[in-house]
Parts: C-alpha cells; structure tokens; sequence
C-alpha cells in the first residue's frame, strides 16, 4: 500500500492561480483610474493627474456646468515577435474622473499643462471670493 499526502488546500490552489492569471493579463477593457490630487491656494484650485505612458493627444479636458472632467485613454503596446511578457500589472484602456467645481472658481479661465506624466489643470479663483483684509478703524 502506498501513501499519498492530502492537501485541503489544493482546489484552494488551483483558484489562486486562475485568479491571478486574470488579474495579470493584459485587458484593455478593464477600467482603470488615475491618481489625482486637489488642493487651493490663495488664488487658484490645482488638480494633478498622474497619466504615465498616456499620449497628450488622448487626454481630453473640459468643464460643464461646473463639472470638470478629465477623460482619455491609456493604449496598450501590442505584443512583438520575441517579445514576452512575463506580468502585466498596469491598467490599459479608458478613463473618466469628474469633479464639481464650486462657484467660486472662474471655468472660462481654465488652463491645463502635461509634462513628464503629470496632467495640472488650474482654475482661478474669482475676484469676488479672494480674500480681502478691511481695515479696522479705532474709535479713541
């Protein structure tokens, strides 16, 4: 008689792998969502989109009825004679963030720069809702 070890967790295994080939193979479909980050200074609300590998002819930037949306598309590099991947981890496809902007914020103004990855889209604030220092006069 010969023995054989049992392993409870071979089915367990066997999920683990075709999971994890799912999640590795390039899918282009699958939708991805870029790092932003929002922050104001004095006069202006700056976003800063993190949009690697993204051409700046596929980025689109537009404000509507104070929502701004930033929208393109990551391409994926088609496979090569030769070349094999062996993980494939980043997110290929479309994309769309929306964010509201508030009324205080001028959108016919807006002005956008792409440089080394980073997408800045910066909206001035309007005069009317910049700070201001008033005077406080001293009655003696």
């Amino acid at each position: 008689m010969s023995l054989s070890h049992f392993d409870p967790l071979t089915n367990l295994r066997v999920f683990e792998d075709a999971f994890t080939r799912f999640l590795n193979e390039p899918q282009t479909n699958r939708p991805w969502s870029p790092a932003v980050d929002i922050y104001e200074t004095e006069n202006e609300l700056v976003l800063k989109a993190d949009l690697p590998d993204v051409d700046q002819k596929d980025i689109d930037v537009r404000v509507e009825n104070q929502t701004l949306t930033i929208a393109g598309q990551r391409k994926f590099e088609k496979q090569e004679a030769g070349k094999g991947f062996h993980r494939i981890e980043r997110s290929y496809g479309d994309f769309v963030r929306s964010f509201a902007v508030p009324n205080s914020f001028n959108t016919e103004e807006i002005a956008a720069q792409y440089k080394n990855g980073v997408l800045t889209v910066t909206l001035p604030k309007k005069e009317a809702a910049k700070p201001r220092q008033i005077k406080i006069e001293v009655n003696a």
